[in-house]
């Protein structure tokens, strides 16, 4: 067991460091919406534009989290006993 934590613990460093070092480079990252859809966007002659929704502004990607975590909680505290059944002594070991 010691052993599988050391592991962990040097792959967490590991990645830690290489994170940093990565980020110290300067080197800015495209996400794949600039490299590959914009590209073959353009080349369909559908160049990009504004969302309809624009989430951006402010804190509406925030609120929009928000509700859908209430909308979950309350489906999920309403379906409770369905999704944890209670265990009778029959189910014990």
């Amino acid at each position: 067991m010691k052993s599988v934590v050391k592991t962990m613990t040097c792959v967490v460093l590991l990645a830690a460091g290489l994170t940093w070092w990565l980020g110290r480079q300067g080197h800015e990252w495209a996400g794949v919406d600039e490299t590959v859809v914009e590209k073959y966007a353009d080349a369909a002659g559908r160049p990009a534009r504004d969302p309809y929704i624009n989430t951006d502004q402010g804190d509406l990607l925030l609120f929009c989290f928000l509700v859908a975590g209430v909308a979950g909680g309350f489906v999920g505290g309403y379906c409770f006993r369905d999704l944890f059944p209670a265990k009778t002594m029959k189910d014990k070991p």
